[in-house]
């Protein structure tokens, strides 16, 4: 008699989806083997996420409801945002009565020092609780540092409660925020490759040179790319800055950025305000409806850059780093857990759209610096983030809940 497979649920109540879901599908993809495994997400999500999960195979469930993750630069809107948050939990407690949570495992996107009583409320219904914070806690008042770390406190003690970092980064600063028992517990289970995808990319006979035709870029063009949410923790404004810069006397390098959400008008506004010929934002649904033909659009590029200010460890960039491309990013976070100085990458401070036109210029013109970089940095990546080791990490961690009850 076959046993019944025990259910792993992972739910995210917001409409914005980048490298968090991309880490949670490598989990997913390991686990439906043994698992009955379902996404929650709202119904008006992507159509680009919500494919890419039937590709892999994942059933899902659809949510009537979203989180607001918009800006909040007034008081009126922290309280709206407030709000907002307030009445997703509580559709989420009642969505959630669907399952048996204590048969089960959920694997939720959210944030546990504000989400406290909504995992508190989890813990009472003996709900297997898998929360992966992939940054640091920002700096913020010292008040509201008391405040995080209290309630960070209070969670690490719920029982059925779970912390996976995705970088060493992460889970090191959050030792002064949890219990040390539950610090030793917590698995860094890395954002990471896919190896197999990575080598069926580069093993791909599409020509490059074709790609670049069809979205409007000559052979001869130098083409820095960005991948990621168009937004300002990811450095938008100093990758048009280092644009603006290098255009006044290489016309020849273009810089290009992929992004899976379409600006504001605002937005849209500002970029025309730059007043470039040598900048192109792209939609990454217009690239391909598959994660495959999403990496093949990554090596058009020459050199691929993610200016960031706030990051983990990002799963573009690894997947950059795979594809051997010569990577410069910020010595922010995690970065540096993959890129190592002038061994696997560059390395330049946020902010500095000086130093990343500079680094840009010396890429472009030393292309044996640029080869070293690119095949350090596959053979690095492909070492050390492998998503089939970290997904191995999870789904054992996951085990151990019913192991525990037995």
């Amino acid at each position: 008699m076959t046993k019944k497979k025990r259910k792993l649920i992972f739910f995210w109540s917001y409409l914005e989806w980048g490298g968090a879901q991309i880490y949670l599908m490598a989990i997913m993809k390991a686990a439906k083997r043994n698992w009955d495994v379902v996404a929650v997400l709202p119904r008006s999500s992507s159509p680009e996420i919500i494919g890419f999960l039937h590709q892999i195979g994942i059933k899902c469930e659809f949510l009537d409801f979203h989180l607001d993750l918009g800006t909040a630069p007034t008081i009126k809107r922290k309280i709206q945002r407030q709000i907002s948050r307030i009445r997703s939990e509580a559709a989420t407690l009642r969505f959630l009565r669907r399952y048996n949570l204590r048969e089960s495992i959920l694997h939720i996107e959210t944030l546990p020092w504000q989400s406290w009583i909504f995992l508190t409320i989890l813990s009472l219904r003996k709900a297997n609780v898998f929360v992966t914070l992939h940054n640091a806690l920002g700096k913020n008042s010292r008040w509201r540092e008391l405040v995080w770390k209290a309630r960070m406190q209070f969670v690490s003690r719920l029982p059925g409660f779970h912390i996976f970092t995705s970088n060493h980064d992460t889970k090191n600063k959050f030792r002064p925020f949890v219990e040390p028992g539950f610090w030793d517990e917590i698995e860094v289970t890395y954002t990471c490759v896919d190896p197999e995808q990575i080598a069926a990319v580069i093993e791909s006979t599409e020509d490059i040179s074709s790609i670049r035709r069809q979205h409007g870029f000559d052979n001869d063009n130098f083409i820095v790319l960005c991948v990621g949410q168009f937004i300002d923790r990811k450095g938008r404004w100093v990758f048009l800055d280092a644009a603006k810069v290098i255009s006044k006397d290489d016309r020849n390098i273009k810089f290009l950025w992929l992004t899976p959400v379409e600006p504001d008008v605002a937005t849209i506004e500002r970029i025309a305000a730059y007043d470039l010929d040598n900048f192109r934002l792209i939609n990454s649904g217009s690239v391909g409806s598959t994660r495959e033909e999403i990496l093949k659009f990554f090596r058009i590029a020459d050199v691929f850059t993610l200016p960031s200010f706030v990051e983990g460890l990002p799963i573009a960039l690894l997947e950059a780093m795979a594809l051997g491309l010569p990577s410069i990013s910020t010595n922010i976070f995690a970065i540096p857990e993959a890129i190592h100085h002038h061994e696997t990458g560059i390395l330049i401070e946020p902010g500095d759209a000086e130093a990343l036109a500079r680094e840009i210029r010396n890429l472009k013109s030393d292309p044996t610096l640029r080869k070293n970089l690119a095949d350090n940095a596959s053979k690095y990546v492909l070492d050390h983030f492998d998503e089939r080791v970290a997904s191995q990490k999870a789904i054992a961690k996951y085990k151990e809940c019913f192991d525990d009850a037995v």
